[in-house]
């Protein structure tokens, strides 16, 4: 198989040609048709995140058919499309696991971190976090839901059902939780880097009833609010935009550190909370709403050859709505 390879971390990914991987027992092996490129994976290569495995293939939001089974696998079958997302593996008897909260596993596995993901052709996947896709739909369109739209459903429903809601960072995950939040009646306020027009002009076209620079107030106070940005002054920022009583959510996996604020901006009884991973709970939710909520996917689609290029475009913020490989 043909695979793009982070083999030292900060450094290009390689583009190689590997054995075919085999499934094991429990297992499933998926041909991929598109992964999403996500911000976690450049936290992942630019060496963000700690003790990646290394040489690693990235990539996290996946959609492709089984072509292979392993032994004891009965959910799934040959030919089936699938989805393949950031959680990989849980050990199911911590007390996390038993509690239900198995986005909090003590033991874990996550896809294109610590086992191998979609920079690639095939890609071999625990088949108890595979998740069966409609026969019929847009593979580059729906891969960024695998990631963004789970993690910005999980944010969301932990931001609560305050009716005034903010999304400061508008990439990936905000192009798409805005439009839920629009279906479900909110009024959503899209803040974007200072002075980035194109993006805020984007961000109307999505039904926002604002949209600004992150350095400026919204024009009413928010209920609540959802940092997607990695970047940990907006969280006093976001506190002084939402009410007394509201909830900020940072929704990232990892954030620039957070400067001290007064006390006052919190007091009131406004919250900061994180959101961490996902649950298979929160996918059959999600998909669940997808089509009812009719989200209209922004891609921007590469050629996986071209990963470092579509990592690099990320990075820079030049593109909107999501970037997908296409083996």
């Amino acid at each position: 198989m043909r695979a793009m390879q982070l083999k030292q971390l900060g450094h290009p990914l390689v583009l190689s040609e590997l054995p075919d991987p085999a499934a094991g027992p429990g297992e499933v092996r998926v041909r991929v048709a598109a992964c999403g490129v996500c911000r976690t994976d450049l936290h992942v290569v630019d060496g963000e995140l700690p003790d990646p495995k290394l040489p690693i293939i990235p990539g996290h939001e996946i959609v492709g058919r089984v072509d292979q089974v392993g032994s004891g696998v009965d959910a799934l079958r040959a030919g089936m499309r699938v989805g393949i997302p950031w959680l990989g593996y849980t050990c199911g008897v911590c007390s996390y696991c038993v509690e239900g909260r198995e986005n909090l596993c003590d033991r874990p596995l996550f896809t294109g971190y610590t086992r191998d993901g979609g920079y690639a052709t095939q890609v071999v996947a625990d088949a108890r976090f595979v998740f069966p896709l409609p026969a019929e739909g847009d593979d580059v369109s729906t891969a960024p839901l695998l990631c963004a739209g789970l993690i910005g459903w999980r944010s969301l429903r932990i931001a609560g059902e305050g009716k005034k809601i903010g999304l400061y960072g508008f990439g990936a995950a905000a192009h798409i939780i805005a439009q839920v939040a629009r279906w479900q009646g909110r009024d959503v306020f899209a803040f974007t880097k200072p002075g980035d027009i194109a993006g805020q002009a984007f961000a109307k076209t999505l039904g926002t009833s604002w949209a600004g620079g992150s350095d400026e107030a919204p024009p009413e106070p928010l209920d609540c609010a959802i940092i997607f940005a990695p970047v940990g002054p907006l969280v006093p920022a976001a506190l002084k935009a939402v009410r007394k009583g509201g909830r900020v959510v940072c929704a990232g996996i990892h954030m620039s550190d957070i400067p001290s604020f007064p006390y006052r901006i919190l007091w009131e009884e406004r919250q900061i909370m994180s959101v961490a991973n996902l649950t298979r709970h929160d996918a059959a939710e999600f998909f669940a709403i997808v089509p009812q909520a009719k989200i209209v996917m922004t891609t921007t689609p590469y050629p996986l050859a071209r990963a470092n290029e579509a990592l690099s475009d990320l990075r820079s913020g030049r593109l909107e709505g999501a970037t997908v490989l296409v083996p």
